[in-house]
């Protein structure tokens, strides 16, 4: 057979190039005869090149969809599927789509079936992240409420730290009681400046990357030399508003999650890139900044992936499960949002920044 682009003269075939949804057409021995603009876009195939493939050499896990495409050449009958996972052939990417199989038969001159593939977890994803939002208000009050419980003995601890300096002669010890005071102070403003909506961040012009050197930098005196942090930023991604101490405060929790994770031993990349047309929950943004934390450990469950951005979750026994949850908070604050993705050597944490917020 041909490999080349070929299709049943039944008067559609341009209408078919100006769908958004991505149309294949397989003759009976379910090669390819026909891929419209948008199935190449969606399987980063030109049609030259996927027209006379089967199935199998177009996507990986084609077990599924093969009996479909069967299924519907002996019955004849329209079959749907939704929510069918589909991994690329060429590895680069993984779509969630609804299959549509069409028995498509023009007597003496052909017979086969249609395949019409409409993407959905761009969808999906705008709804997860929409429940982040949600799940994201909810946690920020829950803070709010553990803030005021820690505040009240807070006060109580520096009281008595002014007090007992005020009994102590010697300066050496003085010193102690300083290092109180100003730690209580620090703890203090660090928790008003977290949870307390009143408190509006300090917005100013911010160079992404600086934070992340920063960032790399705190984290590398704190571990071993076991810890590899690798860089990969994007140049063209310009200065933005933000609170710098925010974002440096999120951004370390993070990477010391991933250090946790990694046992202090292995490889964490920081990652940028510049997003444009980029949806934030359901709010769409000219540019977004991409911020990702990638490191090489072992990876997060998929029950606890869940919930990871819950408060006091964690499964380290020392751990008081409130880092992520106050990143994503802080993140929020500057109407951006953080997601997870897990596998076992791959887990990223992505952070989204928009560029044209007014704050």
């Amino acid at each position: 057979m041909s490999s080349s682009q070929t299709f049943p003269e039944v008067g559609s075939e341009r209408l078919l190039e100006y769908l958004s949804t991505s149309v294949l057409l397989f003759d009976d021995k379910l090669r390819l005869r026909y891929i419209n603009p948008a199935g190449e876009v969606m399987l980063a195939q030109s049609a030259r090149h996927a027209c006379g493939k089967s199935l199998h050499e177009l996507i990986a896990n084609a077990d599924m969809v093969t009996q479909y495409l069967t299924g519907t050449l002996e019955t004849r009958q329209v079959v749907m599927q939704r929510g069918c996972r589909l991994d690329l052939a060429n590895g680069q990417a993984t779509v969630i789509v609804n299959c549509t199989h069409t028995p498509v038969s023009i007597p003496g001159e052909f017979s086969g079936v249609m395949l019409e593939l409409r993407k959905v977890d761009h969808l999906m994803r705008i709804e997860q992240e929409e429940q982040l939002i949600i799940q994201q208000e909810a946690t920020h009050a829950l803070l709010r409420g553990l803030a005021h419980e820690i505040k009240n003995p807070l006060g109580g601890l520096r009281g008595a730290a002014q007090l007992l300096e005020r009994e102590v002669q010697d300066d050496e010890l003085k010193e102690y009681t300083q290092i109180i005071i100003r730690e209580a102070d620090r703890l203090q403003n660090l928790i008003d400046r977290m949870l307390w909506p009143k408190n509006i961040p300090s917005m100013q012009a911010v160079n992404i990357h600086h934070i992340l050197e920063r960032v790399s930098d705190l984290v590398l005196v704190e571990v071993n030399s076991g810890l590899k942090i690798t860089k990969d930023y994007d140049p063209s991604l310009p200065e933005f508003q933000a609170d710098p101490d925010l974002l440096v405060q999120a951004v370390l929790n993070i990477v010391r999650n991933a250090v946790q994770a990694l046992g202090g031993e292995g490889e964490i990349t920081l990652r940028t890139r510049v997003r444009r047309q980029f949806n934030i929950g359901s709010r769409r943004h000219r540019l977004v900044a991409c911020v990702q934390v990638i490191d090489n450990g072992p990876g997060i469950d998929e029950e606890l992936r869940e919930k990871i951005f819950y408060p006091m979750i964690t499964t380290r026994s020392d751990g008081t499960g409130l880092g992520l949850s106050i990143a994503q908070s802080l993140i929020s604050r500057h109407q951006g949002l953080i997601e997870c993705s897990s596998k076992p050597g791959n887990t990223v944490f992505t952070i989204l920044l928009p560029l044209d917020s007014k704050q």
